[in-house]
């Protein structure tokens, strides 16, 4: 009867090694978790946190270079805005500016016309004075001619004649 009895080896040693180890293993749990499990959690949800605080900054960054971009594209539209305007003056200054060339092109054609026109009057005027001081050297070779020959009407006439023909007939038509 003892053999059944020992059968499982279930003796008061076996138990009492058992509930030992039980405890001593319960023990080394609790040391294992405060010395190694607790500081591991932590470590794992403080990277937990990192990486969600690392992915709200990557959104806050996205965020933030979106109005980014949203800004400088609505600064480039204004540069743009403005970059036409100036455009818009320069062109209105160079017409301005042409059309002041071309009035005073304008302006210097028709001096220029006046004087020409000035200069052909003085030109004629002078012609006139030396048609006439021709005319008076005519007649005054015309009297001396008279004088010397001392003649009738009919060679008179004959010189009169004869000095209008040298003078020509263009004089006395302008």
């Amino acid at each position: 009867m003892e053999d059944m009895i020992r059968l499982f080896n279930l003796d008061a040693q076996l138990i009492h090694d058992s509930v030992l180890l039980a405890i001593a293993v319960f023990f080394l749990f609790l040391a294992m978790s405060y010395l190694l499990f607790n500081p591991v959690r932590a470590m794992l949800k403080n990277r937990q946190e990192g990486i969600a605080n690392d992915l709200k900054s990557a959104e806050d960054d996205k965020e933030s270079a979106a109005a980014l971009k949203a800004e400088y594209e609505a600064k480039l539209k204004e540069i743009d805005k403005e970059a036409e305007q100036i455009l818009s003056e320069a062109r209105k200054k160079a017409q301005m500016n042409a059309s002041r060339i071309e009035g005073e092109a304008r302006e210097e054609a028709a001096r220029i016309i006046q004087n020409a026109n000035e200069e052909a009057e003085l030109s004629k005027k002078r012609v006139m004075d030396e048609v006439k001081q021709e005319m008076i050297a005519v007649a005054s070779m015309m009297a001396a001619k008279v004088v010397a020959a001392n003649i009738d009407a009919a060679i008179q006439d004959a010189l009169v004649e004869e000095t209008l023909k040298e003078m020509g007939d263009s004089t006395w038509q302008s």
